[in-house]
């Protein structure tokens, strides 16, 4: 129960401040600014949800369906822009099409008339959020695609039911809970973005956290706003929960007959393989060409110094944070189960909502208890001892763990839940009727069994911390520097040609846990 409360500390203290009231500014905001926010943050959702179904299933359906030119290469190509954040993205997007940018050059090159597209924008934003982060309905339909019954598909044909409408009526409605799986998800992460809204100069409720935060100095605002923001992520899910609710989504009849793969004819291949491949083109491999293009003129401009100690900052904090948060995750998981109290087994399960709050919002909801546990320590030290200390607890590494932990808590509980269901019970069972404990149960049986769990989970934690960029801002030590704060503060600065190298060094950490996704999926 000490975990519970420890975890869900952050979503406490914002509740527990909005009784308090706004600040002076709440007027001028809600009057001039809320709408805004709210209309952009729909926009936004909107418009990625549509793109990214577009682009998600047409390829995981293509890629699972049909022999086409280049299949194995494009199944785990189409997940490689997760490993590109979505503000770096931004970033190069911008740089391809701006005044003088590569599109302009490469146009010139060829003798062609220079043309401009204007992508700094709501519009350019959601396409550039949404080529980012398809490959999570991609992934969810996939292996949904891959592993559902074939039988199914063949009944369907021999009725004499077209491909088409058989993907329509039976493929589609059977994977709706894992594709709308992905495009929560996909949500979360919009709501959380503010490097690239920012960059584009967008307006959203993230941004307007960090506005009356740091600009306006009033962090009670700050806190209404991300009340708000969290509303809109529990309503999300609420409503995701609520549509799956009375509705069996499980075979009837077991089947291991995997979705049968079809050759069609070359001249339908052709246009098949270019409707998979556009989606990866455009979320990683142009963005990586003007990211490499952009290394090569400012290798000379770069300080070596300080970016070697930046990355080795945030190697160091990214590899604390998925130790921390692995280690937390086996206590969530594992604590319920060696208590004989029922409710703990329900109240475990709030602890791996983080991911599914903003990282803005989980940031305010940590630095203000911090910051008062500080206060009482000073006091306390002055009144008992004489000692008059500073800051002890917040501004440090500490309080920035600790928010990763949060945050990433449900990333590393999942894959480790994964590889404990497959866990027979009765190997925990033999163990303890033979008088071993708890803890000699765990460490002889239970650990080597979840080995490949746990590097999964500990993996993709330290590649979301990695990139990890609102809470970092907010959190950050002073005097500790991160690549995804470094490249933010590069293209802040209008240096956005020299927060290529940072970007590609974030990127070069995401390549690792793409292979290692796709081969989860294929097992």
């Amino acid at each position: 129960m000490a975990i519970v409360c420890f975890i869900t500390v952050p979503i406490g203290t914002i509740l527990f401040k909005l009784f308090l009231g706004p600040g002076e500014s709440w007027q001028h905001i809600v009057k001039n600014l809320l709408l805004d926010y709210s209309l952009n943050s729909f926009w936004l959702i909107l418009g990625c949800i549509c793109l990214t179904l577009l682009f998600g299933v047409s390829s995981a359906w293509i890629v699972s369906r049909y022999n086409i030119p280049f299949r194995r290469p494009l199944e785990w190509m189409l997940i490689l822009p997760l490993a590109i954040p979505s503000y770096i993205t931004a970033y190069a997007y911008a740089g391809f099409f701006d005044y003088g940018g590569s599109l302009e050059l490469l146009l010139r090159s060829v003798g062609s008339k220079p043309f401009r597209i204007d992508v700094m924008n709501i519009l350019g934003l959601i396409f550039v959020l949404s080529i980012s982060l398809f490959p999570y309905v991609y992934v969810s339909a996939r292996a949904v695609f891959l592993y559902q019954s074939g039988r199914l598909i063949e009944a369907s044909k021999m009725l004499g039911v077209k491909e088409f409408r058989t993907f329509l009526k039976i493929v589609l409605p059977i994977s709706r809970p894992a594709i709308v799986g992905g495009l929560v998800l996909v949500v979360m992460e919009v709501l959380n973005d503010y490097g690239a809204a920012k960059y584009y100069g967008v307006s959203t409720f993230t941004t307007g956290i960090f506005r009356s935060w740091f600009s306006l100095e009033e962090p009670s605002t700050a806190i209404y706003l991300s009340a708000i923001l969290l509303i809109l992520v529990f309503v999300f899910i609420f409503i995701e929960r609520y549509q799956r609710a009375g509705k069996d989504y499980t075979m009837t009849a077991k089947s291991d007959i995997k979705l049968p793969r079809i050759t069609i004819a070359k001249r339908k291949q052709i246009p098949l393989f270019f409707l998979a491949f556009i989606p990866v083109f455009f979320g990683f491999i142009l963005p990586i060409f003007q990211l490499i293009y952009w290394s090569f003129l400012t290798f000379e401009n770069i300080n070596y110094t300080t970016f070697f100690s930046t990355a080795i900052q945030s190697l160091a904090i990214a590899l604390l944070t998925a130790l921390v948060t692995v280690f937390f995750a086996l206590l969530v998981l594992y604590f319920p189960k060696w208590n004989a109290l029922k409710f703990l087994k329900k109240s475990s399960r709030i602890t791996i909502l983080g991911y599914a709050i903003p990282g803005a919002v989980i940031a305010i909801g940590v630095m203000i208890p911090t910051l008062q546990l500080d206060k009482w320590l000073v006091k306390m030290s002055n009144e008992m001892f004489g000692v008059k200390i500073g800051l002890v607890i917040n501004g440090t590494i500490i309080v920035l763990l600790y928010a990763y932990m949060i945050r990433f808590l449900a990333v590393a509980f999942n894959p480790i839940e994964s590889s404990h269901l497959k866990i027979p019970e009765s190997l925990s069972e033999s163990s303890r009727l033979l008088g071993k404990g708890y803890l000699k149960t765990f460490f002889k049986i239970d650990f080597p069994l979840l080995k490949s769990g746990l590097l999964s989970a500990f993996i993709l934690v330290f590649v979301d911390a990695m990139k990890e960029l609102p809470l970092t801002l907010i959190l950050k030590p002073y005097d500790i520097n991160t690549l995804a704060v470094k490249a933010y503060e590069y293209a802040s600065d209008e240096l956005v040609m020299e927060a290529a190298l940072p970007s590609l060094c974030i990127v070069a950490t995401g390549i690792l846990p793409i292979i290692l996704l796709n081969r989860l999926i294929l097992k």
